[in-house]
Order: C-alpha cells, then structure tokens, then sequence
C-alpha cells in the first residue's frame, strides 16, 4: 500500500481534530522563519547518551519541530524536556504512545540496540519515517524484517552510519571502485576490541526506571547497574550478548564494514564464505567478544581482513596493484598523487551528502532514498553480525546473500534469529 504524504495526511487530521502545539516556534529558534507546513515535526526515541549527539544533528536545522520524547528512564525524560522547552505531555515512558501520535512525521531512534528493529518496525506502521542509529538489528531476521516493513510503507529511512556522508569516505570509494588502485588485492579493517568487567551484584531497581520494558525482548534478568547504564564511558549492554548478539564487531564494526562494502560494491549484497577466531571473557558480566581476525570472502574471490586495532590500524584501508588508499571518514593514500585524481564524468559517481541529518530531512520532504537505506544498513550489519556467528562457532561458513541463509548448517542457521520475550514479536 502506498502511502499519502506528510503533507496530505496532516491536512485531512487537521480538518477532524486540533492538536495542541506543544512549543512555540520561537521557543525552537524557528522564529517564523520557516513555514509550519515546511516543518519536520519529530519525535526522539532513547534519550541517553547517544542521543545528545544525535538530537543536536537534527535541531540546528531550523526546519525541524521537536514534539516529544520518550525513555524509560524518568531522569532522561526530564533532562530533555527541560532542555527542549517542552511540557510534561510530550514525554511518554512507552514509545508505543509516542508513535501513536499522528502529528509527528518522523522519529529519531537511539535505543539500545535489541530495541532499534522493534522501535523502527513500529514507527513505520504508524506511518513515521526513521532514523536510526546503529547498528541495524541484533539478527539477520530481524533486519530483513525491517527492510521489508519499510518497503511495505513506503518509510524514509536512514541508519546512523554517518561516515557515509563524510567526503573523504565518499572519495575513497569512487577511487577504488573506478579502478584508481588497480586490481584490488584485499581490503584490511581495523575496529575497536571489545570489553571485559567483573562480577555485577544484583541490585535493587531505581526509582523512576521501567527496567521491564527497557528488557523488552531479552530475556529477564537481576537488576545491576553496570548492565544498563554506563560502565567506563560506554554504556554496559554494548558488551553483554543478551543485548548485543555480536558484541563490538557489530556494536562499532559496522561503521568499518558499511565502507568497505561500499568501496567494494557490495553494499546490497554480502560475502559469500567467512572464516575467523577470537577470545572471549572467562567471567564477569560482560561476554562478547573482547579482540578477533575475521575473514568475509566475497564472490570475486576478493577478501575483507577484519581485525581489532590491536592488530590493524582503526579504519579502512584498500590495498590494490597500484598502491593503497585509507579511510575512515578522512582519506590517505600512496602513491599521494592518487589524492588528486579526477572522476570523469562517465565514471561512477557515488551518493554525494554533505551532512547525514540533513540527508535524512531532505529525503522526508523529497521521498527519495536515503544515504543509507534499509538495504545497505540492513547488508553491512548482517556482514558483522555473520562475523559474531563465526567466531562463535569457530569454523568456516558458507553464505548465499541473495537467500540470507547458511549452506547445510542447522547449527549456524539456528543463530540468525531469537525468541523474543513475550510479548515482542517482529
């Protein structure tokens, strides 16, 4: 089913049922300069750390209206109402109630990450467009689920790979897929190790905090502070397999693997055999993995080498006949004369954004497709998440990216999906 516009639907809400106007265009810094039926009106989905950064993204853009917030943490709440002007009614502890809302056009998201599927799916059946932080999904299952509801509501979306929208990873990529390297030889990731902790003692739950539906689908477990908030400047479910199934490798590799796929071309499909190793903490809370090697071959028979940054250096770096060219965000090379390369007009050009919120934005007003699609956030988060199956198992695997299934292996197939608690379900 197509879906109306923005536009269309809130003038039909508008004629049926007046809703109040939570803050003022003045309270915003909008001050009248832009037309309200220009606004964005936005709702923001997790309001813990992550989420400063990427409300601030959203809100310098002046045709942005925030409407409401919603966390299950009453502190967080409070924070950003007070921070965004807005009254009491607009903070929801159930993100249910803030999708629900027919005058907001889009939602941010930056929950944990077992939430960014269940969140996204809803928002989108409520007729929301998405942004979401990474990565995509905790399964394979889950982020075909996504692409696929997306699809079915005609949503925007945009995953929070920002380095996509950053000019030297853009350049980086043109050069190496207009053949300035020559023969690709392999392309080498370095991404960040995981982290260990001790033993956690349970702990009585904090007045204000709903920590039932911040589990949500995950399975119950006791309270410990460490597990929910931050624990040495990250916030502790990055590292605990409950929340995420693949730890840092999907937790901050996918940043990595989003370039790399991209450079290579692969960033609708996926490799097609990948074999790898890593260690893993003997105690504590924490129980993903802590450093690894993975190697994700490919159709061509070209391989990504993907390690932590003990081993490799943090970034992407394409090593070809002709030299080498390194990115992440930024870009290096050698011989440096490939820095002042020039892309003819007849080569391929790659989805040029200068700035990844405002993409997001002009594609909710446009309907075009944004930098980062379900499609490619969906294939470079389930490259990272086949790399956590891997090293899991700790045996080679074959892959088919157009079926999204293992070859005559029950056992890893198993790990592309989990049972929700009751009563999650995508």
């Amino acid at each position: 089913m197509k879906r109306i516009s923005r536009r269309t639907f809130l003038r039909a809400a508008a004629g049926a049922v007046a809703f109040p106007m939570i803050v003022s265009p003045r309270a915003l810094g909008l001050n009248g300069s832009v037309a309200p039926s220009n606004r964005i009106t936005m709702g923001f989905i997790g309001c813990g750390g992550r989420m400063g950064g990427v409300m601030s993204a959203f809100l310098q853009n002046k045709d942005v209206q925030p409407l409401a917030i919603c966390d299950v943490w009453r502190n967080n709440r409070e924070a950003v109402c007070q921070r965004l002007k807005l009254e009491p009614q607009a903070s929801y502890n159930d993100f249910r109630e803030l999708v629900a809302r027919p005058d907001i056009d889009a939602v941010a998201i930056a929950s944990p990450d077992h939430w960014h599927v269940l969140h996204s799916i809803h928002a989108m059946e409520a007729g929301k467009d998405v942004y979401c932080e990474k990565p995509l999904s905790n399964t394979v299952a889950e982020g075909r689920a996504l692409v696929e509801t997306a699809t079915r509501y005609g949503a925007v979306f945009q995953h929070g790979t920002q380095l996509h929208s950053y000019g030297g990873t853009r350049r980086a990529c043109e050069l190496v897929r207009n053949g300035r390297l020559g023969k690709l030889k392999e392309i080498v990731i370095g991404s960040p190790p995981g982290r260990a902790t001790g033993v956690h003692p349970t702990m009585p739950v904090p007045d204000g905090f709903d920590y039932d539906l911040w589990l949500g689908p995950t399975p119950w477990q006791p309270y410990t502070q460490a597990r929910v908030f931050h624990e040495g400047g990250l916030p502790g479910w990055y590292f605990v397999s409950d929340y995420s199934h693949a730890g840092w490798i999907a937790g901050f590799g996918v940043h990595d693997l989003d370039i790399a796929q991209w450079g290579l071309g692969m960033e609708r499909s996926g490799p097609v055999e990948i074999e790898g190793h890593g260690e893993y903490p003997t105690e504590g809370l924490f129980d993903t993995i802590l450093t690894y090697r993975i190697e994700f071959t490919y159709a061509s028979g070209l391989k990504i080498i993907m390690t932590d940054t003990g081993q490799n250096r943090h970034g992407v770096k394409f090593v070809g006949e002709k030299g080498w060219i390194f990115t992440r965000g930024h870009i290096e090379a050698e011989p440096r004369s490939l820095l002042s390369e020039e892309i003819g007009p007849n080569e391929i050009h790659l989805y040029r954004s200068l700035n990844h919120a405002r993409n997001f934005l002009d594609c909710v007003k446009s309907r075009a497709e944004t930098i980062t699609p379900p499609e490619i956030a969906h294939r470079a988060t389930s490259t990272a998440l086949l790399g956590g199956i891997v090293c899991q198992l700790g045996r080679k695997l074959r892959w088919n990216p157009q079926t999204e299934h293992f070859h005559d292996d029950a056992e890893a197939e198993r790990l592309l999906s989990y049972p929700m608690r009751t009563p999650w379900n995508v």
